[in-house]
């Protein structure tokens, strides 16, 4: 009888495949086979205008149950690779500081099982618990840091882990920040951007639109800041709000999709990427289309990742 059950309920005609990521059967579920996991934190205790990126983990999941496996660009199915999705981690209520303790754990014990993560936020303060836990697997990297603002405050609202110092927290632990697509800066920012100037490089957003329509060398500018090792820390406000109006603090004249991706691409084309967040999605109610933008996105992370340059060198 057991068995029968368990054949019964395995007939996808009748019931649907689990909510993991792209929806994925065994083996390309499971832990032991995969390369890659994600990692759902539903955490925004220091948002300060809008909350609800505590839901973002979960609509870029649900979203990227209907995504198809096969990626178009690529010519492959990165799923083959094996993507094992994490049950969401439980917030830590006692405080942010010890949220990011918390993430680096778990990031600490992931690493040693040598997953490449894709952490899905939930507000920006979750990127400093990856980033510590990096560091002590990995002597020297860098931060890509795809974002509307600068986040480099010291702190905000009364503590040093909040989403406004997510680059602050990151550069503890990184060689170097490189900043793409941001259009905001607060004046308390202006010294640490001074005294970080070696180490921390901003690519602003309307210097990205405008070399856009006459080159690309923006990107290459951005590749020779980078060490040979990269995180990948992609805030969706970085987008523009035409195409992603679902965060909490939209701005205007953001990155393009296909500017993004080209970026990111090329990052995965001539660097190391150990590790990878996309944060700060507030999924609106009455708007579905930026939770399949940023599943998209994801899924293309997973893809230049174990596909990219197989794939070139397959043909």
């Amino acid at each position: 009888m057991k068995n029968y059950k368990n054949v019964f309920y395995a007939n996808r005609e009748i019931f649907r495949r689990d909510k993991n990521f792209l929806g994925l059967d065994s083996p390309f579920s499971d832990f032991e086979f995969a390369k890659s996991v994600i990692l759902p934190v539903p955490y925004d205790a220091t948002t300060s205008i809008k909350s609800g990126t505590r839901n973002g983990p979960e609509e870029i999941i649900r979203a990227a149950y209907l995504l198809e496996e096969y990626e178009e660009e690529l010519g492959t199915r990165p799923c083959q690779h094996g993507i094992h999705t994490l049950n969401e981690i439980e917030p830590d209520l006692r405080g942010p500081n010890k949220m990011v303790e918390r993430i680096y754990g778990v990031w600490k014990e992931l690493l040693k099982d040598e997953k490449f993560v894709l952490m899905l936020g939930g507000e920006h303060t979750v990127s400093g618990g990856a980033v510590k836990a990096l560091k002590e697997k990995h002597e020297s990297f860098s931060v890509l840091q795809l974002d509307a603002h600068a986040d480099i405050r010291d702190n905000y609202e009364g503590t040093e882990f909040n989403h406004a110092c997510a680059a602050n927290q990151m550069i503890k632990y990184a060689d170097n920040i490189v900043q793409v697509g941001i259009r905001c800066v607060a004046p308390e920012e202006l010294d640490n951007i001074k005294n970080f100037k070696d180490r921390l490089h901003i690519v602003y957003a309307k210097d990205v639109n405008h070399e856009y329509v006459k080159d690309k060398k923006w990107i290459e500018k951005v590749i020779d800041k980078l060490g040979d090792k990269v995180y990948l820390s992609f805030d969706l406000d970085a987008l523009d709000p035409s195409i992603m109006p679902a965060v909490g603090t939209p701005l205007p004249g953001g990155l393009g999709y296909y500017q993004s991706l080209e970026l990111i691409k090329r990052v995965f084309e001539t660097k190391e990427v150990i590790g990878a967040d996309l944060v700060e999605l507030c999924p609106l109610p009455e708007n579905i289309a930026p939770n399949y933008l940023a599943a998209k996105i994801a899924y293309k992370i997973l893809g230049y990742k174990f596909d990219l340059l197989n794939n070139y060198e397959q043909t």
